[in-house]
């Protein structure tokens, strides 16, 4: 007996996977984001994580997943194009966490990447700062 595409859906848990960053401000980023990707999308499970300098880890993130009843893992890379972080760090990351679940398939999504979505953003983002008459100054004294 098949399952339905929305009850193999509550089965997948998501990672999204950003590089982590001091600044609160910024891993709170990712929660929102992961938060609104659960709201918005078929996957009951989503998880953020910070691959350094912020928790939860990638291995914090997937024990979590493995917790809510994930049966399968994908790790979303929230990096916009590949890199040594996207490419390296973080798949031996994933496959050390994954080591700890044997009878889990982890599977490891590519960058964002280039993507005819992100004009619209690209659009939006500079019409927004165009509604501003204030100019970006350096810092410095002159």
């Amino acid at each position: 007996m098949e399952s339905s595409p929305s009850r193999i859906t509550e089965r997948v848990g998501i990672i999204l996977v950003d590089h982590g960053s001091k600044l609160e401000a910024a891993n709170k980023m990712l929660e929102d984001v992961a938060r609104g990707f659960q709201e918005t999308s078929a996957y009951a499970i989503v998880e953020p994580a910070h691959m350094e300098l912020a928790e939860p880890t990638i291995e914090q993130a997937m024990a979590r997943c493995v917790e809510r009843g994930a049966q399968r893992i994908v790790v979303q890379l929230f990096f916009l194009s590949p890199g040594r972080h996207s490419m390296r760090d973080i798949p031996r990351m994933t496959r050390e966490a994954a080591a700890h679940y044997p009878g889990i398939p982890v599977h490891i999504s590519d960058p964002l990447g280039i993507d005819p979505r992100l004009n619209a953003i690209l659009q939006s983002r500079i019409e927004e700062a165009l509604k501003f008459d204030v100019v970006a100054a350096n810092d410095e004294e002159t």
